[in-house]
């Protein structure tokens, strides 16, 4: 099972990422936030593998959220801003989904964190199986 949370102060934004969701029974939402500080303190409760971030929220925007918190999860940006993708990748996103965005969209940034997230096990396994050298 994959930890989600889905950070948006918009509550019908928050009821389409759960109800994608959904349709990917491997996905649970542990908890769904309003705003960063909620986002920051889940995140670090809940420590969840993915997250669903809107970039524009009061207090603080999401990219200030990430930056409060030491090691962040896989982000999927959920955004009606395109002027912030940049950015979002720089931010090391797996993927950046533009309000108001198909189920069918939805469904490929949900391939593109099973497929980075595979390569990560892969090279984590990899790692793990290399013998390493003795030390004298």
């Amino acid at each position: 099972m994959t930890r989600v949370l889905i950070i948006d102060d918009e509550p019908l934004a928050r009821s389409i990422v759960a109800e994608y969701l959904q349709h990917h029974p491997e996905f649970v939402v542990v908890q769904a936030c309003n705003d960063g500080f909620e986002g920051v303190k889940a995140i670090q409760q809940l420590q969840p593998q993915l997250i669903f971030l809107d970039i524009q929220m009061p207090k603080i925007n999401g990219f200030e959220m990430l930056e409060l918190i030491d090691q962040p999860p896989t982000v999927i940006f959920t955004t009606a801003h395109d002027e912030f993708a940049i950015k979002a990748f720089e931010a090391h996103a797996i993927d950046y989904l533009l309000k108001p965005f198909s189920r069918e969209r939805f469904g490929r940034a949900i391939q593109k964190f099973k497929t980075a997230n595979s390569d990560r096990q892969a090279v984590a396994g990899l790692l793990a199986s290399t013998p390493q050298p003795d030390e004298h």
